[in-house]
């Protein structure tokens, strides 16, 4: 069980080779930033593809030394994604990572049917989170990438969740399916979803993992909380992921927990190759946790 970001960078650095990462229009400096320090840690082999001129003068103004570090120099943006993205799906990079360019561009590029990293599986984000007040690391999706998941989509988001985490170490983790309210109410969509998914679970559809819903974020979280209200489940109170009903009330609890002190990591899941696909408002610090993420 992983209780905090740090056991991620300690978990790496004792049992992983070194991964090659691309950074997709390179020209930013907080990519960089966060490349160079996981680069100075021995976790990845880094290629930075954009305008080179442009990188090169990042690199400079902030003396950053990469030595025998490969630039490759793209005219435009979605030039530099489909370099980046063509050196993954060749096998020639472990990870892609987006720089100075928007989900959009990149996303296209990803899901190209000629050279993109394309696979039956739904593409879903995936963040995990130190708190202060939980006692351990605690997974989150979808935050970013799907809208309105229907109960199929739900199942492919849980089963990469619990895909990943299955080969970080965990062997069974436990979903949380979170809803307004802990009881099923045909007129609350997440409720019925919630109550599928658990059923699923038990009858190995959606294997290697414990999944209980619907409940509340404050049964998910505290033991206490949920005999409080009476419910008896081995997930609350001791969840290792919230499935979130929607991409608005994931958002919100990300960013909330972004602002608010928390150490965060997050990827996306489903392609061929993990993704960093971290926010422009994210911090230097969450684009290393991210790095580190996609290389464990």
């Amino acid at each position: 069980m992983l209780k905090k970001i740090s056991d991620i960078h300690i978990k790496i650095q004792k049992n992983q080779a070194l991964k090659k990462l691309v950074l997709a229009s390179a020209s930013d400096e907080h990519s960089i930033d966060a490349v160079f320090h996981a680069y100075k840690k021995n976790i990845i082999i880094p290629v930075l593809v954009g305008n080179e001129t442009e990188i090169k003068q990042i690199c400079i103004s902030n003396k950053y030394d990469f030595e025998n570090i490969e630039i490759i120099h793209a005219n435009d943006k979605q030039e530099a994604v489909k370099i980046s993205v063509e050196m993954v799906r060749n096998g020639k990079a472990d990870i892609l990572m987006k720089g100075n360019v928007s989900s959009s561009i990149l996303l296209k590029g990803v899901l190209n049917k000629e050279y993109g990293l394309k696979t039956e599986q739904l593409l879903s984000h995936f963040a995990i989170a130190e708190l202060k007040n939980y006692h351990k690391l605690i997974g989150i999706t979808d935050v970013a990438m799907n809208i309105a998941p229907d109960i199929n989509e739900k199942s492919n988001i849980v089963s990469n969740a619990v895909k990943f985490l299955n080969k970080i170490g965990y062997k069974k983790p436990k979903v949380a399916v979170i809803a307004a309210v802990e009881t099923v109410n045909e007129k609350m969509q997440a409720t019925v979803d919630a109550a599928i998914l658990s059923k699923m679970a038990d009858r190995k559809q959606i294997p290697n993992c414990i999944i209980d819903g619907p409940l509340a974020f404050d049964n998910a979280m505290s033991k206490e909380s949920a005999v409080h209200k009476g419910i008896d489940s081995d997930v609350a109170g001791d969840a290792d992921i919230l499935l979130m009903p929607n991409i608005e009330a994931g958002n919100v609890l990300y960013k909330s927990l972004t602002y608010t002190g928390a150490k965060i990591a997050a990827i996306l899941l489903g392609a061929s190759a993990p993704i960093v696909l971290t926010s422009r408002s994210d911090s230097e610090e969450t684009k290393l946790n991210s790095i580190i993420l996609a290389a464990l």
